[in-house]
């Protein structure tokens, strides 16, 4: 059972983290800046996170050294527009000290937060308010998935060795939605320098024993990281325009 406080209504918050590099992008600039259908990259995920009107406040978290940002993306202004340049060299250590940016902005621990990447710029406000109404009265929280529908193949250098049960298989998306507490509790380990193998939210909810909701989104809210994704979603962009 949460051991949140009853009765007290909670509020939820967006957490961007966006200080990485993204060097798998194989742009010169980290590739929240690059530019599809038009502007850049991360601007596109902040009108769909503003564009939901359940959301107290979207704060993004950028690398102490960023310089971009404001000029980049100079249309996310607003009181429920944050920014705080706290992020660290992995992607949970910029989630754990957005969480901190949080408190210290007035969060509470029954308050939920919705951690999205910046890189999933096809966000629709739908699917995040898909997400909130069957999360928000969850004991656990949940993310947005899909299930897999390929043959999947365990690999050996180039080489198939194997081909792996798809049966039960999702495969994670974002936003990821937990209360503030049951989050910072999960992440708690990344500030202290350990749980290097986390890779999303919910993979440090379920390592304290928790079983997170899985909600169906479709597979467009993809996360763009080769070069092919890039030109894939300026094609689905500008087809949505």
């Amino acid at each position: 059972m949460t051991a949140f406080a009853v009765g007290v209504e909670p509020r939820f918050y967006a957490l961007v983290p966006a200080a990485g590099s993204g060097s798998r992008s194989g742009a010169a600039i980290p590739k929240q800046y690059v530019s599809v259908a038009g502007r850049a990259m991360m601007g596109h995920t902040l009108d769909a996170l503003l564009a939901v009107p359940e959301l107290d406040a979207v704060l993004v978290v950028l690398s102490p050294q960023d310089d971009c940002f404001e000029s980049a993306v100079p249309q996310f202004q607003g009181a429920r527009a944050w920014v705080a340049r706290c992020g660290g060299a992995s992607r949970a250590e910029s989630v754990a000290q957005g969480l901190r940016e949080l408190q210290a902005r007035g969060a509470q621990p029954h308050d939920w937060v919705l951690v999205h990447d910046a890189a999933r710029c096809l966000l629709q406000p739908a699917w995040v308010q898909q997400l909130m109404a069957q999360c928000r009265d969850d004991e656990v929280g949940g993310l947005l998935a899909t299930p897999v529908a390929d043959t999947l193949k365990q690999a050996q250098g180039q080489r198939a060795v194997a081909t792996v049960d798809r049966a039960n298989k999702w495969a994670a998306q974002t936003p990821q939605m937990f209360r503030w507490g049951l989050l910072m509790a999960a992440l708690a380990p990344v500030l202290q320098g350990e749980a290097a193998h986390i890779t999303d939210e919910a993979s440090a909810v379920e390592a304290l024993g928790h079983t997170p909701r899985l909600v169906e989104a479709p597979f467009e809210n993809f996360k763009l990281t080769y070069p092919a994704d890039f030109a894939l979603a300026e094609r689905l962009l500008r087809s949505r325009a």
